[in-house]
């Protein structure tokens, strides 16, 4: 039985997402945050990081989104939700897939945590660098619906969260064609169905 263990608002939701457009049968396994917003202590009995989303699928568990969305693309979707192996349309998905968390999110989170807490320096700094992220999300998406054609595949459900975040932060006013691009994906079926699922991706403002 495969089981998401989901946080919420939290990046579990681009899981959920996932699963519902695969038509997976799974325990959702649902956990609330703490009144500082954290992950509760709970996660950490699932995951020695105590983060989400985690998914357990018999003796498998796994953490970070991207692999997760992988995997279950991969054992249980045919893959229909990343390009053909071995092209070159393959591989720039595999760097979409990646870079949002591993070059975009931080520079984010740096902004928005610093409005939360009022430590102004780190996020003046970190402005610059979501301008230059986006920017070149922008850049890469051009006039398709979608970062890889007409379809959303991983690499759209994978952003999904991050444009969240950047629209959370005030960050896309000056991205007309990013804030088309999110209201494509929020209005996405497998998407509805998810928040109807799993709750809202994000709150309306950082508590």
């Amino acid at each position: 039985m495969l089981t998401l263990h989901h946080l919420a608002f939290s990046r579990s939701q681009r899981v959920l997402w996932l699963i519902e457009e695969l038509g997976l049968s799974v325990e959702l396994v649902r956990y609330d945050r703490t009144p500082e917003f954290r992950s509760p202590p709970e996660l950490k009995k699932v995951h020695p990081l105590g983060k989400s989303p985690v998914i357990q699928d018999g003796d498998l568990t796994l953490a970070e989104s991207a692999t997760i969305l992988r995997y279950l693309d991969g054992c249980y979707g045919a893959n229909r939700f990343s390009p053909a192996p071995d092209t070159t349309e393959h591989a720039i998905h595999e760097e979409w897939l990646d870079f949002v968390e591993s070059t975009a999110a931080g520079p984010l989170l740096t902004v928005l945590l610093s409005e939360r807490t009022g430590e102004q320096g780190a996020g003046d700094r970190a402005r610059p660098m979501v301008g230059n992220v986006l920017s070149y999300i922008a850049n890469g998406l051009g006039d398709k619906p979608f970062l890889m054609g007409e379809r959303p595949m991983l690499a759209d459900m994978q952003m999904s969260y991050f444009l969240a975040m950047a629209r959370m932060a005030k960050a896309l006013h000056t991205y007309p064609t990013l804030t088309a691009y999110l209201d494509r994906l929020e209005a996405q079926p497998g998407f509805q169905r998810a928040q109807a699922r799993g709750g809202p991706m994000l709150p309306a403002a950082l508590p």
